[in-house]
């Protein structure tokens, strides 16, 4: 509208536009559609009246009306020095400021900011570390901007907007408000695409040297760490992000006194690193060792293990990588995992990790060599009486290889009375190390009070004393004198599960009340976890209270979002995981129980719930998965209306085949791509679909689908910032609910499987009752017609698959939106999907179905039947299945492989080598009949692996043994075959062998790689001569194959 002028066409688009907008409205002026409407109208209409003579005249005198109110009402909000209180606009005001946001933005920016900035500024009071000469302005808070008014602006002035508050936020000589950067963040998540920006190379780039403000660099961090997370990850920048705050992690960690900045980086990339759904490289660049801390390096490979047992490698160069990044990370880590962490991990990462030495003996020989000198020069030191000076010669001239040992050297003078050392000498020296140095304390203190411990139960002291006066040592360093990151000690001590006292030690600190104190004055502070949605004034703790004496000491920066407790939120997951791995699992219900709600505020909890149910899938307690479900916000999740009473009973049985069907249905409603995009598909629907489909979008379709949130399937990012969006949710959603079924996988499996098996009977009957009897060309279906051969009778229509019992066909139908032919495809396509996001005890269990349901397949077994039926119904069988149901002929083999297909094509490519399984369940394979079956169950993966060479030649070599089950020298098939049957798989043969040569698509000059030659030439010894002709080009023989010719070298080294 902007480009409106006096030209008579572009008036008469402004005609249409406006009479476009005032048609098929309802009769009731509070109904949404009018009200929005009224709205798209009053902005093009203002823009149009504000223009010129010509376009004015096209506005009839209501409109003009409007225009003019509106501009009145913005002179008079405005007038003067007058600020608008955009905390109590009401909605006639809030609408004319949104048509206010198209037609002016900057002065509309700028009311906002002014109204940010309303408060005034205060002097913030000097903390007891700091100078009294260190003055500190901060703004004064308002409220800030509401979401629903952020909602409705331009895309100009929220852009504009984001720019003025990045000056202000960022190059201001006063500190921010906690509402400026709330808002500022609140207008990233409302626009993820349009105003999203990468902060560190962003703010780079815009303010060169910026970052180096003490300042800035810990407000970045924050809202990255506590805003930001999810957006980041949405956007696929985490990884980008993670290598950003490594480089200051990098920085720091051997600076002295930096531990604030420090220790908040090093958090967010804790966050950052559990985040990760798929295999990330631990340097931007991919070669050296790490830049990653110790406890980051521990991280990361929980985190692989978490990745590769969940979500699979995607990618075959990801799964050579591997080996070499596992010695990037241990090159710079001295920890070994327990045997119980191992058992859990994935068998790739076990193989990796099994030979590591456990250095920690050496360790404790190194303490108690140097113990001696390390506890006189701390009785000079932490002595009640030290002399004050021995700080600094203490931190100037003590050996490096020392100064790891002082903690644990105060903990020895300790000697369970904390009151027998000098504090405040302690806090002094520890402020001074790097933060490298203050984790090597920590580390080692761990390592030497759990060894002091095994000695003093050797002496007959009392376990249950000894772990009081250990809770109570630990209560000091991190609660009374607040000299230690509560967070790095918790971790220390996790990863030394192995001992068979440092859980029951993380357990004392967890349940300490000064903790407990801590976590619920943080919730109460921060208000509701949708920080989105809250509209009062923001409370700004103290700085000391905060983040402790340790981490504030004599920094002069307020916080925002920062505090002790939320440091937790990266950890507490992690002492859960290692609280299962142990069998302890009544602590770990204990411990989410306590700190539900502190996770609240996780800001990936979705994810964690996710992930930890399919980490240990089969090893959790009823009651516990119950327990990390209410984790989650319940009431906000589509979960399946029976999902409940399927979790809580006390006799657990498998669901029934409605359950399944209804949970498939909201995948082929909210997940799978609808099959119509735009309206030109719209006469190809036949007039059954047209009655319930006509007028709907697909998310009203999807209100009927039996998940009570589907109707939201509109939802703004930032209402579903974890997973991310309402299609991931609804599918997760769908994956936490088979993990948390408490019965075995096998039988969630064969549910499933039977439903697809068996569902075109179903539908089809659902449709004859509905409709009639269909028709056998079905043009409106929107699917492809079958093409011809075969038929009713050699199917023997007789001993069709019985519909699935326990379904109401007819309303299953209905709730879908979709003719029953188009649904029985979407629905095979949907459980494939959701079995591949599924961790592999569910695939094997896949194979043995399937492999079951095709060698009971009645004309396969029966002998009866002609050579030309069978080939029939083999054709029939292995077409794809929408010709089948079009027809109404689908069967049990067609549905099967439709499924395998629909599963493999999602299943990562390091889970793809389990699909062998199924091949080998089928084998011996004694009639050519088979062999198809099997050639069209793995016959697309060939092209997938062409770049995963030893996977290809894993399951090329097994296709090439399935031939030799049935054209071998020594075979005994069921039915003499003939070479000429299986031309066409040879043909296939011949191109995928080139494909996988090529890399890619096959090229005129494509070759086949000498290592296929030789896997086929060696095959092909084995196959009867007719067959092997067949096969003469693919063998490294010069005189036959023209490919072996090329290859020459093949000849001297044939191996």
């Amino acid at each position: 509208m902007s480009a409106l002028n006096t030209d008579s066409r572009k008036v008469e688009t402004t005609r249409k536009v406006l009479s476009f907008h005032r048609e098929d409205r309802s009769s009731d002026p509070n109904n949404p559609q009018s009200v929005l409407l009224d709205f798209i109208s009053s902005c093009q209409n203002l823009r149009i009246w504000s223009l010129n003579t010509t376009t004015r005249e096209c506005l009839n005198s209501e409109q003009l009306q409007k225009g003019k109110q509106i501009d009145e009402w913005w002179r008079q909000v405005t007038k003067g020095d007058r600020i608008i209180d955009f905390a109590n606009m009401d909605d006639r005001s809030i609408g004319m400021f949104w048509v206010v946001s198209y037609t002016m933005a900057q002065p509309a920016s700028e009311a906002i900011v002014n109204w940010l900035s309303s408060g005034g500024v205060s002097e913030l009071l000097s903390g007891t570390n700091m100078q009294s000469n260190d003055r500190v302005m901060v703004m004064r808070e308002v409220s800030p901007m509401p979401m629903s008014l952020l909602s409705g602006l331009s895309m100009n002035l929220c852009l504009k907007l984001v720019f003025q508050l990045e000056d202000s936020l960022f190059t201001g000589q006063v500190v921010p408000s906690i509402a400026m950067v709330e808002t500022y963040c609140r207008l990233l998540l409302l626009a993820p695409h349009s105003l999203f920006r990468s902060h560190f190379s962003h703010l780079a780039q815009r303010y060169p040297s910026i970052l180096s403000k003490p300042g800035v660099t810990l407000l970045v961090l924050e809202i990255v760490n506590y805003r930001l997370l999810p957006l980041y990850r949405y956007q696929g920048k985490s990884k980008t992000l993670m290598y950003d705050v490594t480089k200051i992690v990098s920085t720091l960690k051997g600076k002295r006194g930096d531990h604030r900045v420090f220790r908040l980086a090093e958090n967010l990339c804790m966050n950052l690193i559990l985040s990760q759904r798929d295999f990330f490289s631990v340097k931007r660049e991919g070669k050296g060792p790490t830049e990653f801390t110790e406890t980051l390096n521990r991280i990361t490979v929980i985190t692989l293990a978490i990745i590769i047992k969940t979500r699979g490698i995607a990618d075959a160069d990801h799964m050579l990588y591997l080996q070499s990044m596992i010695e990037q990370i241990m090159s710079t880590s001295q920890h070994t995992w327990s045997k119980k962490t191992l058992s859990h991990f994935p068998s790739l990462l076990q193989d990796a990790l099994i030979g590591r030495i456990d250095k920690r003996g050496l360790a404790i020989q190194a303490w108690q060599q140097a113990e001696t000198t390390v506890i006189n020069q701390c009785t000079q030191l932490l002595s009640p009486s030290a002399d004050p000076t021995y700080v600094t010669t203490y931190i100037n001239h003590s050996f490096p290889m020392h100064r790891q040992y002082l903690c644990a050297g105060a903990w020895i003078l300790m000697q369970g009375h904390p009151e027998n050392i000098n504090s405040g000498n302690l806090a002094r020296v520890l402020r001074e190390f790097s933060p490298e140095e203050v984790t090597a304390n920590i580390y080692t203190m761990v390592d030497v009070l759990l060894h002091h411990i095994q000695i003093e139960l050797q002496h007959g002291h009392s376990l249950q004393d000894l772990l009081l006066k250990t809770s109570v040592n630990l209560a000091y360093f991190v609660w009374t004198q607040e000299l230690l990151p509560l967070d790095i000690l918790l971790l220390a001590l996790t990863d030394r599960d192995d001992d068979p006292h440092a859980l029951r030690i993380v357990i004392s600190l967890l349940d300490r009340q000064e903790l407990q104190s801590r976590m619920k004055m943080f919730c109460m502070n921060r208000g509701s976890p949708e920080h989105w949605i809250y509209s009062g004034l923001f409370k700004r703790l103290e700085l000391q209270k905060a983040l402790g004496n340790h981490l504030s000491w004599k920094d002069r920066y307020p916080t925002f979002f920062d505090d002790i407790a939320a440091r937790l939120l990266p950890v507490i997951p992690l002492i859960v995981y290692r609280l299962i791995e142990n069998d302890a699992m009544d602590p770990a219900d204990r411990v989410l129980a306590m700190y539900s709600p502190l996770l609240a505020y996780h800001p990936l909890r979705f994810t964690f719930v996710r992930d930890i149910l399919a980490y240990f899938y089969g090893h959790l307690p009823a009651k516990l998965i119950v327990r990390i479900l209410n984790v989650l916000d319940l009431s906000k999740i589509p979960f399946s209306e029976s999902f409940p009473q399927h979790i809580s009973s006390t006799n657990p049985v498998c669901p029934p085949s409605e359950y399944f069907a209804t949970l498939l249905l909201g995948l082929v409603n909210n997940v799978i791509p609808p099959l119509y995009t735009n309206s030109k598909y719209a006469s190809v629907v036949d007039a059954s679909n047209n009655s319930v489909r006509a007028g709907h979008t697909k998310t009203q379709a999807t209100s009927q689908s039996g998940l009570p949130n589907a109707t939201e399937g509109q939802k703004a990012f930032y209402q579903v910032q974890d997973p991310g969006t309402h299609t991931q949710l609804v599918l997760e959603t769908a994956v936490i609910e088979l993990l948390s079924l408490p019965v075995p996988a096998s039988q969630i499996v064969s549910s499933l499987v039977q439903f697809v098996v068996n569902i075109q009977p179903t539908l089809i009957q659902s449709s004859n009752g509905l409709h009639g009897a269909p028709s056998s060309v079905g043009q409106g279906s929107g699917l492809p017609t079958s093409p011809s051969g075969g038929s009713s009778d050699s199917l023997g229509a007789s001993r069709s698959t019985p519909s699935v019992s326990g379904i109401n066909s007819c309303n299953f139908v209905l709730r879908s939106g979709y003719s029953c032919q188009q649904l029985s495809c979407l629905l095979i396509q949907a459980c494939g999907l959701l079995l591949a996001q599924l961790p592999p005890d569910f695939h094997m269990q896949l194979y043995v179905e399937a492999s079951r349901i095709i060698k009971e397949s009645w004309w396969l077994t029966d002998g009866k039947r002609s050579l030309g039926e069978l080939d029939s119904a083999v054709g029939y069988a292995l077409l794809d299945p929408t010709w089948a149901a079009q027809d109404n002929t689908s069967t049990a083999i067609g549905n099967i492989i439709a499924l395998l297909h629909s599963f493999f094509s999602n299943l990562p490519q390091e889970w793809l080598e389990g699909t062998h399984v199924i091949i080998k369940h089928l084998r011996p394979i004694t009639s050519v009949a088979m062999l198809r079956i099997a050639f069209r169950i793995m016959g697309p993966l060939l092209p997938r692996l062409a770049n995963a060479h030893t996977l290809f030649s894993k399951t090329l070599s097994l296709l090439l043994n399935t031939m030799v089950d049935v054209f071998g020298r020594n075979s005994q098939p069921s039915t003499p075959a003939e070479a000429s049957e299986v031309a066409d798989l040879v043909d296939f043969l011949h191109h995928v062998v080139h494909y996988e040569g090529q890399g890619g698509p096959v090229q005129a000059n494509s070759k086949p790689r000498p290592e296929i030659l030789n896997l086929c030439g060696r095959a092909a010894e084995s196959l009867r001569p007719d067959v092997q002709h067949l096969l003469s080009h693919l063998k490294p023989d010069l005189n036959s194959s023209i490919y072996a010719a090329t290859h020459p070298k093949l000849v001297q080294n044939p191996t």
